[in-house]
């Protein structure tokens, strides 16, 4: 068995009242959780199916490459 991590990325969505959680490295891989806690053991087990299911079809498993930055900007908002 290997070890694979990966960055996610958590947004509060204000509406619905839960964190949105994408792994960027592995498209398609979206979950969520009402606490930032459980959005991120939900974005543990989604990241896991992604990657056996992406194994067992004989994909090559995604290395993470992903940065993220915080980006600053002045609006008239």
């Amino acid at each position: 068995m290997k070890t694979h991590s990966y960055r996610v990325m958590l947004a509060w969505d204000a509406d619905d009242e839960m964190w949105n959680v994408s792994a960027p490295a592995i498209p398609g891989c979206f979950t969520f959780g009402v606490t930032v806690e459980e959005a991120i053991e939900n974005a543990r087990e989604a990241i896991l199916v992604n990657v056996e299911d992406m194994a067992e079809r004989g994909e090559v498993i995604p290395a993470e490459d992903t940065r993220i930055e915080m980006v600053t900007v002045e609006a008239k908002a």
